[in-house]
């Protein structure tokens, strides 16, 4: 009953037997042998157009370098208020852009509106020293809710970003969950409908540390290669981060993998969603559920081995508590069945 994070879950065997097959004999060192050349050219055909990709091993590095390539002095990078970036990475994203400003929003469920963006932004003039100055905008796919951007909400952002020569940068940890959910393709998804540039996460959803920062425009990767060293995301084995890239996309593992995990969280929301004292605020887009519970429930499932986090939250009952649920690609119907069997 392990419900706090799909990080929590191991590496599939696709990846691993990816990892086995490459790990034998030599491989010239730093990304340049043929199974990285091939992973960039799968990347290609996966996104239907020539772009460029660096592989890291962290959704915060990936993240963290992606902005520091639009960084400038005295930059602002707008998010939502409650972003990975702005409230879980320690604030790496200013450390590695040299001190850009994060901006957060408000917005309901996760998300940010176009609206709210351009009035944020409208704060941070052009040509005015005193304010700073744009330097990206960035939004999360799935969210931190487990809520989804459509496509033309993609747009209406991006529009915005652009409006301020500034690129759109998507947070994608959970990129495959979002994706099989609103049933497009990666292009769709991104460069289609404005974005700039992606973190591509592979960790949470089978691999064991494999993330990806990919330029839909080649030319804005100028100099990334640079920054991605002096991170020290350049790994001498590059090649086991391919190979887990190898594992993962090979025959479209990594969608089956987040079909079944979106599956698993609609599984425990219907199953949820009638047990007393239970109340569902949002019903899940993607792999996350939020659940409303009785702390005594809670207090049960703890103590029956279940694992999930609360967050704070200011307008559930003195007896309530409000809790982030997780279903992963090693989740089993068996696992929710037993969760359930508690209440």
């Amino acid at each position: 009953m392990i419900f706090a994070s799909d990080n929590w879950a191991g590496a599939t065997s696709a990846v691993m037997t990816a990892l086995a097959d490459h790990t034998s004999g030599f491989a010239t060192a730093y990304g340049d042998d043929p199974l990285s050349r091939s992973i960039e050219q799968r990347f290609n055909d996966l996104f239907e157009k020539e772009v460029a990709v660096f592989l890291v091993s962290t959704g915060t590095a990936a993240n963290s370098l992606a902005l520091a390539t639009y960084a400038k002095p005295g930059g602002a990078i707008f998010c939502h208020e409650d972003a990975h970036i702005n409230v879980d990475e320690c604030h790496a994203p200013e450390f590695f852009t040299a001190g850009n400003k994060l901006i957060g929003i408000a917005g309901e469920h996760g998300k940010i509106t176009p609206d709210a963006l351009r009035k944020s932004m409208a704060k941070v003039p052009d040509n005015n020293p005193m304010h700073g100055r744009p330097a990206a905008v960035s939004i999360t796919q799935a969210t931190e809710y487990g809520t989804l951007y459509q496509l033309d909400e993609i747009q209406a952002l991006a529009d915005v970003a652009h409006s301020r020569n500034v690129p759109l940068h998507m947070d994608g940890a959970r990129f495959a969950n979002a994706l099989v959910s609103l049933d497009v393709s990666p292009a769709e998804m991104t460069w289609k409908s404005g974005v700039d540039v992606l973190s591509f996460g592979g960790t949470k959803n089978g691999c064991w540390c494999a993330e990806a920062v990919v330029f839909f425009k080649p030319e804005d990767s100028d100099g990334f290669e640079y920054l991605r060293k002096r991170a020290a995301q350049v790994f001498s084995k590059a090649r086991f981060i391919s190979a887990q890239f190898e594992g993962y996309l090979k025959d479209d593992h990594w969608l089956a993998n987040a079909r079944h995990a979106n599956a698993m969280c609609l599984r425990l929301a219907n199953g949820l969603k009638d047990k007393p004292g239970v109340k569902l605020p949002l019903w899940p887009e993607a792999n996350e559920l939020f659940p409303v519970l009785k702390k005594e429930q809670a207090a049960k499932l703890e103590a029956a081995g279940a694992k999930f986090y609360d967050i704070p939250a200011d307008f559930v009952e003195e007896d309530e508590v409000f809790v982030r649920l997780v279903t992963c690609f090693a989740t089993t119907p068996e696992q929710i069945d037993e969760f359930l069997s508690h209440f």
